[in-house]
């Protein structure tokens, strides 16, 4: 016998108080559904008493009612998937725009490094050579008290944000920077001018070590060999004369291990503690000033055998003063910046590079003399440049296909699909299945 629907005889005000059933909760009172388990939807497979007035349906219109609901779920569900698919998509093609806007910055950042450090080179040598200030280390602490006032209008302004670093961190990376800077012009003072190359070039090898030791990151053979051509033609370049004496070996060992540290520091600070080179610089920059503006006069004193308080400051000698200290705000951020961007022995390259460049540069504005032998270990050394680039840049390629590879739309669709649809709606729609059930209670 075919059975028809009964109008509701409720009010419209009751209609708005009770409501319509939801999918996957129990409607309470009378007039609710009774429990029947379909999926995580319960009912009763007897007539039901529908909440919406007093309409009795049948067994059919249950059913119907269930089909109804496993469809919108099954719809729903689809959503969820299709949904978190196109969510993929879109991070992905986030994370590749900030991997070329990252490429950018590195590449941003090495210019600015180059174009600062032969600047400041060339600036500092018509100082010291041309008009006769020759203290290096106090000219040092000048530049990075400078750097600091620099760092600390551009922070008034709001051009960056500080952010707060553990003191004891940022003293003992400050300190450490400016005993390096100080060990290294002492190294160049007590060595001859060979040796004082031999001790930069060792830096490289010196870090590569103890980033394997300490941290554990691995250098393929192809980036040894390229950094060992780089360090060849760098040695057949510039080492001319090597004269050993006790003291400046020493000096030369303390530099170099103070050096490389300070460096991993500088890239490990700023990944680890996510903050950047500015911020790093602000906060480090105070320390670094003030172990120089104590050590500065005595290192300069032993070197020059002069006071830099006795010596006599001409208007030309204070532009350049002034001119080599604005330069050095560059300089120092941009070392920060690239350390921080690559490593400290893509840093180290990068200066070897501007060892080439200052040589050529010497001999085309400055006259400097230039023999074959230079010649030979500046293409060497471009060669093993060129080499170390080409690596870096394969290898960073395989990572990023590799994380394409794990992280890719289709792959994760591909995944996704593998799983069960009730299985995979069950996971994404769990926690809201379980408050829609409490409500329903």
């Amino acid at each position: 016998m075919r059975r028809s629907f009964v109008p509701s005889t409720a009010s419209p005000q009751d209609k708005m108080r009770t409501g319509a059933p939801s999918i996957g909760s129990r409607v309470g009172t009378e007039g609710a559904c009774r429990e029947r388990t379909v999926g995580h939807t319960r009912f009763q497979p007897s007539p039901l008493r529908c909440a919406v007035g007093k309409t009795r349906l049948s067994k059919l219109s249950c059913r119907s009612f269930w089909l109804t609901t496993s469809s919108l779920a099954g719809t729903v569900g689809a959503g969820v998937v299709s949904s978190s698919n196109s969510e993929r998509q879109v991070s992905w093609k986030e994370m590749e725009g900030s991997s070329s806007r990252f490429q950018l910055g590195v590449i941003g950042a090495l210019s600015l490094s180059v174009a600062s450090s032969v600047a400041i080179v060339i600036c500092n040598k018509a100082l010291i050579s041309t008009l006769g200030f020759p203290f290096a280390t106090t000219l040092t602490s000048w530049h990075l008290v400078v750097t600091f006032g620099t760092l600390y209008v551009a922070q008034r302004f709001r051009i960056f944000d500080t952010k707060s670093v553990d003191m004891k961190t940022v003293m003992l990376f400050g300190l450490l920077n400016g005993v390096s800077i100080g060990l290294l012009n002492l190294s160049l003072g007590f060595n001859s001018v060979g040796f004082y190359q031999m001790t930069k070039l060792a830096i490289i090898p010196f870090t590569v070590l103890l980033e394997t030791v300490f941290l554990k990151k691995q250098f393929s053979q192809k980036i040894k060999l390229s950094l060992l051509v780089l360090l060849v033609g760098v040695g057949i370049a510039s080492v001319t004369d090597l004269k050993l004496n006790l003291l400046g070996s020493i000096l030369s060992l303390l530099a170099i291990g103070t050096t490389c540290v300070a460096q991993i520091m500088t890239n490990t600070i700023q990944k680890r503690l996510n903050v950047s080179s500015t911020q790093l610089l602000y906060q480090s920059a105070p320390f670094q000033a003030s172990i120089l503006l104590l050590l500065g006069p005595f290192v300069d004193q032993c070197l020059t055998k002069q006071s830099v308080f006795a010596y006599k400051y001409s208007p030309v000698v204070m532009v350049f003063v002034i001119l080599s200290c604005l330069i050095a705000v560059s300089v120092n951020f941009s070392t920060f910046l690239v350390i921080g961007k690559t490593s400290p022995v893509t840093y180290q390259v990068l200066g070897h590079l501007k060892t080439c460049l200052i040589l050529t540069f010497g001999y085309t504005l400055l006259h400097d003399p230039f023999t074959y032998r230079n010649v030979i270990g500046i293409l060497v050394a471009i060669i093993g440049m060129g080499l170390y680039s080409h690596f870096c840049t394969r290898e960073s390629k395989k990572r990023q296909n590799d994380d394409h590879h794990h992280l890719s739309p289709n792959s994760q669709t591909k995944n996704r699909e593998t799983t069960p649809l009730l299985v995979a709606i069950n996971l994404d729609n769990s926690d809201t299945g379980a408050e829609a059930r409490k409500s329903g209670r």
